[in-house]
């Protein structure tokens, strides 16, 4: 993602980075050319919200945004500099986390007129990131004039969709959905493709079958548990460099937190949640279609 806003932002522009992982930070810097190449990294959050106009956040748990935008926020953030074209500081969180606490930073942010802040989770996973090819899913106040029109061409130096789901908050309501949809369609295609595959099917076969039928998914398609499937899928590289379980897990646990709240009856997703709890244990680590594999050995 920060690739693709690299290359999509105006060369007079400077991209600021963090993160925690310094050595990931110095491959970013070193595959992108160096900082000299309109690219600068902070020491902290901080240091990235003291200096930039948009700021955009994507953390695991709802403790670390809590405790990023803590950091953030005090002592107040000093005014924009005279040169800035923007009258605010834009604040984007595209962590997947729970409506309530991302409503808790917001409040913090509006409280103390630090700027705006939206909830823009997205979905396309590690290729959609890659490719640019990402549907963010957004979370703003339609009653700030213009909010959305300044979001959502940010949001598309990184994807192909905005979709505004209503007002702050909503954008990670509608990812919890998804996502509790994804967790419970990744282990059933692992549990056909299993199934196929002891009967006696050709594994591309099958695959060709589900993805021309009425049990096509993403799941059966972009990301096939079944390795020689999908082109790219984290089964080709032994279920590497995807969405990891613990994350779909997170998740999972997260959109059962919400529809208990709310009072959804959600059963598979019990069910699901305790597969995942297992495979994490034996596959910590790995991109969550490794339900497959862990399949395979039962």
């Amino acid at each position: 993602m920060a690739k693709n806003l690299r290359a999509n932002i105006p060369a007079s522009d400077t991209l600021i980075i963090h993160d925690r992982n310094t050595e990931a930070t110095m491959n970013f810097i070193q595959h992108a050319g160096g900082e000299s190449k309109g690219l600068e990294v902070a020491s902290s959050p901080r240091v990235v919200a003291e200096k930039s106009e948009v700021i955009i956040t994507t953390l695991p748990e709802p403790s670390h945004v809590k405790n990023v935008f803590h950091n953030i926020l005090n002592p107040p953030l000093p005014p924009l500099d005279d040169s800035s074209n923007a009258s605010e500081r834009l604040f984007i969180d595209c962590s997947t986390i729970d409506p309530t606490s991302s409503r808790e930073v917001a409040n913090a942010v509006h409280a103390t007129a630090q700027g705006r802040f939206v909830d823009a989770p997205m979905s396309g996973g590690v290729v959609g990131a890659r490719a640019a090819t990402l549907m963010f899913m957004l979370g703003a106040s339609s009653r700030s004039g213009g909010l959305v029109k300044r979001v959502t061409p940010i949001l598309e130096l990184m994807g192909t969709k905005v979709l505004h789901l209503g007002e702050q908050g909503t954008g990670l309501s509608g990812k919890l959905a998804n996502n509790y949809l994804l967790a419970v369609s990744n282990i059933a295609t692992a549990e056909a493709m299993n199934l196929g595959l002891r009967m006696g099917l050709d594994p591309h076969t099958l695959g060709e079958l589900i993805n021309g039928s009425s049990g096509r998914c993403w799941s059966s398609e972009v990301n096939n548990p079944v390795p020689g499937i999908s082109p790219g899928a984290p089964a080709e590289k032994e279920y590497e460099g995807g969405f990891g379980i613990e994350l779909m897990r997170k998740d999972l646990r997260l959109a059962m937190e919400e529809a208990k709240r709310v009072g959804a009856k959600v059963d598979t997703g019990e069910k699901a949640g305790g597969v995942y709890a297992e495979v994490e244990t034996a596959e910590k680590g790995k991109d969550f279609s490794v339900v497959y594999k862990w399949l395979e050995g039962r």
